[in-house]
């Protein structure tokens, strides 16, 4: 059975909470990302997406220069890189969020997104319900 280690990204580009909105979408354009998860000292404390950025900022008018803590998900989902990606694709459709923070305790060892899944680890129709499920809801407020 496959895990989240053997498809993992292990070299995540992160943020701190030093960082402001602004500095988080440059990184996101540079990497060509929708996510950069947000640590302190090493241990994962967010995540903020393109999505968090639209919506919780911009949307609602806060400038580039607002904290990052302002918008950021703290209340993450996340795996460890022992879990079968079949797990991990179930939390995936049940919570509905496309990637998720590999983590050893709260520490960040990677990221898994759901198009690492579709690649070659699960079937064609395993990722594609995996898919059909985050997108019929991504209408509503996101949650990572």
């Amino acid at each position: 059975m496959q895990k989240i280690r053997d498809i993992m990204t292990s070299h995540v580009e992160t943020c701190s909470l030093l960082d402001n909105v602004y500095e988080v979408a440059v990184k996101m354009k540079e990497l060509n990302v929708g996510a950069i998860p947000i640590v302190d000292q090493n241990k994962l404390v967010g995540m903020i997406t393109d999505r968090d950025i639209v919506i919780r900022c911009v949307a609602e008018k806060h400038p580039g220069s607002s904290k990052v803590s302002d918008i950021m998900s703290e209340q993450l989902i996340t795996v460890t890189q022992d879990m079968s990606t079949k797990e991990a694709a179930q939390l995936m459709a049940k919570h509905q969020i496309r990637r998720l923070p590999v983590v050893e305790g709260d520490t960040l060892q990677g990221i898994v997104a759901l198009g690492d899944f579709a690649v070659d680890h699960l079937t064609e129709e395993q990722a594609g319900e995996a898919l059909s499920e985050i997108s019929e809801t991504d209408s509503q407020p996101a949650q990572h």
